[in-house]
């Protein structure tokens, strides 16, 4: 056990004793460390807290290998799967009973955005490669052998029923369910909730598992015998979402996505009745069960129809919080958001948007401010919503006038406590780009929240325990973001949940200490005057916390720029919790190894920073201002004795792509070459502006024109840099077709352009193998085109 507000801490003298040697060991230790090793860290994410027994479940992917681990305030961590090879099968969507004895989840990436047809299969495993849903019973371990894994084929999303002997999942849209228990009939009201006793026309029962795609990996499948039958639960029109279970188990509440509407629907299992919830004409969704499972709150939002106009838009129509009698369906508005900022939802990383407390209150989130915070309605009285993220006389309250503030950024609730995770800085403006939990005031009387973590670690994806515990992921800029349990909240005490997770490459408690740095937080004006934040990575014999560092290796080094994707993303000063930018973040302290400075960009159009930061005028589509912050983020390494200006780089996955590739077009006097990870070149392409249209008072042609006037593509003549072009060729995000184009016309105009093309790959590689060769070809790439030869080193 540690005190939890504890800093990270090293001891003065170990760092002396490293430091001192460091001129003489860093090329060696970076000659030892590879890309591999950079990737090496566990990566976990996920916490789900069952309603009962005090356990929680999350998912580790520990190089490419995917497992679902359980573990309790009182019984250790534990994988209860054994996936034993890189195969490119996520894992998503966890679920507990509500006994929590049966855990479900979904395995292997869907067809859903892609023109494919089949599931994703990086692997080339043989097929077919199915998404699936699996499913244990922990009362096996109690037998003393590991829970056999059953298999549900195409599906995805699972759900429990209330008894937690049926499972109700999605599949191509329809609402299905599935009976548990072996050797089961699905005919009669009596034998599954939700029998097609009014003549809905079910299908008949199907067979479950029977050909599992990942038996290969050492986990053991049940046979199609033993798991059940499956049928269509209803059927109507739309495509089916958001599965909500009354308190009761009675009734189940879903979203049908029409196109440009949406309803929300109640199914009534004992009857087969289906009622709308106050259907209208706008997108209708995240439904919310009362307590008393007598009604249904949900959010209502007007349909945006220009097809680019809500990635720039900060006000329009209000959007509203409607309250449904679940008996009849009729309804009414209850809260409806202000004109101004706010008045188009935001959401906030939570299961549930709507959270309707024990109490009668709805607490929900809002940008009133120009900032996301938690606000709450009271179950009886007046309209008006009342701060709970911040206090409403609080001298810490977000201020769009004073044009600073943090942000609400995750949010779980067991409907009568409330933990959220946040950037709130005021008392270190650091934490801007970091993430701590805080709940709310313990005493009524106190207009501020209180702060549950603090320190220059990052915690966020909290989950309540059913004994008052907490779970959450805890990391720094040398620690990867693992699961931790915080099992007296008062006392503030905590503990690793999992210590048998500790990356295998490790020293001194911190992962690859000799190698890994602490980035440092920096702000730099963008071409344009807007202040940007990121951080900025220096080789360790950089360090200026030492007490030794070397001058004169520390001046005149190559640079490279990194840029997020997204754009909804903020890069942190520490491991990030979504995947793909906790290898970045590897990737970046691996290059700053090789002797690079490392700049990361929080460039606008990103979230931590406010709603007009978020929805930036005229970026991407509609005008690519972000080149403000491409050419600010150059001219700012410029200006440090560290850089050598010539020497100047970019790299960026997905809108980093873009970014990266249109510095490349548009400044190739300042990045001498760059890495494009499967980025956008043409957005008039990839938004099908191409198409027309009938709508009134819309000039497509001229929408089309300015979005590819503000793409790579429209400034082919005057990219000089080379190039290493990155994608798959399976990429369901960004048409693959991007880099094709890119690529021909670049080598038309005698661009030097290399490639690396994964076959049957997807946009966020499945594959770990994929990633440690895509980042070594652009750490290669890099090293030779900035002319590195050692750490720290220049060639002559």
């Amino acid at each position: 056990m540690q005190r939890f507000f504890g800093a990270r801490g090293r001891a003065i003298g170990r760092i002396v004793a490293v430091s001192a040697l460091l001129p003489v060991l860093t090329a060696t230790l970076a000659a030892q460390f590879t890309v591999s090793e950079a990737l090496s860290a566990p990566f976990s994410n996920q916490l789900t807290a069952a309603p009962a027994k005090a356990r929680v479940a999350w998912f580790t992917d520990s190089e490419g290998r995917r497992n679902v681990w359980v573990a309790g305030s009182r019984e250790a961590a534990r994988p209860v799967t054994a996936n034993t090879a890189d195969d490119g099968q996520d894992i998503d969507d966890i679920a507990w009973s509500r006994d929590a004895e049966r855990l479900a989840w979904t395995r292997g990436t869907g067809p859903a955005g892609s023109e494919h047809t089949m599931a994703a299969n990086p692997a080339e495993l043989p097929g077919p490669v199915r998404q699936h849903v699996e499913w244990i019973d922990l009362r096996e371990e109690q037998q003393r052998h590991a829970p056999v894994v059953h298999s549900i084929p195409e599906a995805h999303t699972p759900l429990f029923t209330a008894d937690g002997n049926h499972l109700i999942f999605l599949r191509r849209g329809a609402i299905w369910i599935a009976d548990l228990r072996p050797s089961s009939a699905l005919g009669t009201a009596q034998s599954q909730p939700g029998a097609d006793s009014n003549g809905s026309g079910a299908t008949q029962p199907e067979r479950a598992g029977a050909d599992d795609p990942d038996d290969r990996t050492g986990t053991s499948h049940a046979s199609g015998a033993d798991t059940g039958s499956v049928r269509q639960l209803l059927f109507v029109r739309g495509s089916a979402r958001g599965l909500r279970l009354s308190p009761d188990g009675a009734q189940l509440a879903f979203v049908s996505e029409r196109g440009d509407h949406s309803f929300i629907g109640v199914f009534t299992f004992a009857t087969g009745q289906l009622t709308w919830m106050d259907p209208g004409t706008g997108l209708d969704h995240d439904p919310a069960w009362s307590p008393d499972g007598k009604q249904i709150a949900f959010l209502r939002e007007v349909p945006i129809v220009s097809p680019i106009a809500d990635r720039w838009m900060r006000e329009g129509d209000p959007w509203s919080i409607r309250i449904a009698d679940v008996s009849s369906g009729t309804g009414r508005e209850r809260w409806r958001a202000q004109p101004g900022p706010g008045s188009l939802f935001h959401e906030v990383n939570a299961h549930d948007q709507l959270l309707w407390m024990r109490d009668g209150s709805v607490v929900f989130p809002w940008e009133k401010t120009g900032f996301v915070q938690l606000y709450r309605l009271q179950p009886v009285g007046e309209a008006a919503a009342t701060p709970v993220s911040f206090g409403a006389n609080s001298n810490n309250a977000p201020s769009e006038t004073a044009g600073t503030g943090w942000e609400v950024d995750s949010v779980t609730t067991d409907s009568e406590h409330l933990l959220w995770s946040s950037n709130r800085y005021d008392r270190d403006p650091n934490n801007v780009d970091r993430r701590h939990l805080w709940r709310p005031a313990a005493e009524a009387s106190s207009i501020a929240p209180e702060q549950v973590t603090a320190g220059g670690e990052i915690e966020t994806s909290p989950a309540l325990l059913s004994d008052g515990s907490i779970a959450y992921l805890q990391g720094s800029a040398t620690q990867p973001l693992a699961p931790v349990l915080l099992r007296d909240p008062m006392h503030r005490l905590m503990n690793r949940l999992a210590p048998q997770l500790q990356p295998r490459y490790v020293a001194r408690d911190h992962f690859i200490e000799p190698y890994f740095v602490d980035p440092q937080p920096v702000e730099f004006p963008a071409a344009d005057g807007i202040r940007i934040h990121g951080q900025i990575f220096l080789p360790r014999f950089c360090e200026k916390t030492l007490p030794y560092v070397d001058q004169a290796r520390c001046a005149h080094l190559p640079a490279v720029v990194f840029f997020h994707g997204g754009s909804r993303r903020q890069m942190l000063l520490g491991y990030h919790p979504m995947q793909y930018y906790f290898q970045a973040y590897e990737f970046n302290q691996y290059l700053a190894s090789r002797g690079f400075i490392v700049l990361s960009v929080n460039y606008r159009s990103g979230v931590g920073y406010g709603l007009n930061f978020r929805q930036a005028l005229n970026y991407g589509a509609n005008g690519g201002t972000e080149d403000n912050d491409v050419l600010g983020a150059a001219k700012y390494l410029q200006t440090r004795p560290e850089v050598d200006s010539k020497r100047i780089g970019a790299w960026g996955g997905s809108y980093g792509g873009y970014l990266t590739a249109l510095g490349l077009a548009r400044h190739s006097d300042l990045y001498a070459a760059g890495v494009d990870l499967h980025g956008v070149h043409d957005w008039s392409l990839e938004l099908d502006l191409w198409r027309p249209t009938d709508e009134p008072g819309v000039d497509q042609a001229a929408i089309a024109r300015r979005a590819f006037q503000s793409s790579p593509m429209a400034n082919l003549d005057t990219w000089k840099s080379p190039v290493l072009l990155i994608q798959g060729d399976d990429d369901r995000n960004v048409l693959f077709s991007q880099t094709v184009r890119l690529a021909a016309d670049l080598r038309h105009r005698g661009v030097p352009v290399e490639e690396k093309v994964f076959p049957d790959e997807v946009h966020d590689f499945l594959l770990h193998r994929n990633w440690i060769t895509a980042y070594q070809l652009a750490a290669e790439f890099l090293e030779r085109k900035l002319s590195v030869t050692t750490a720290g080193g220049a060639a002559p």
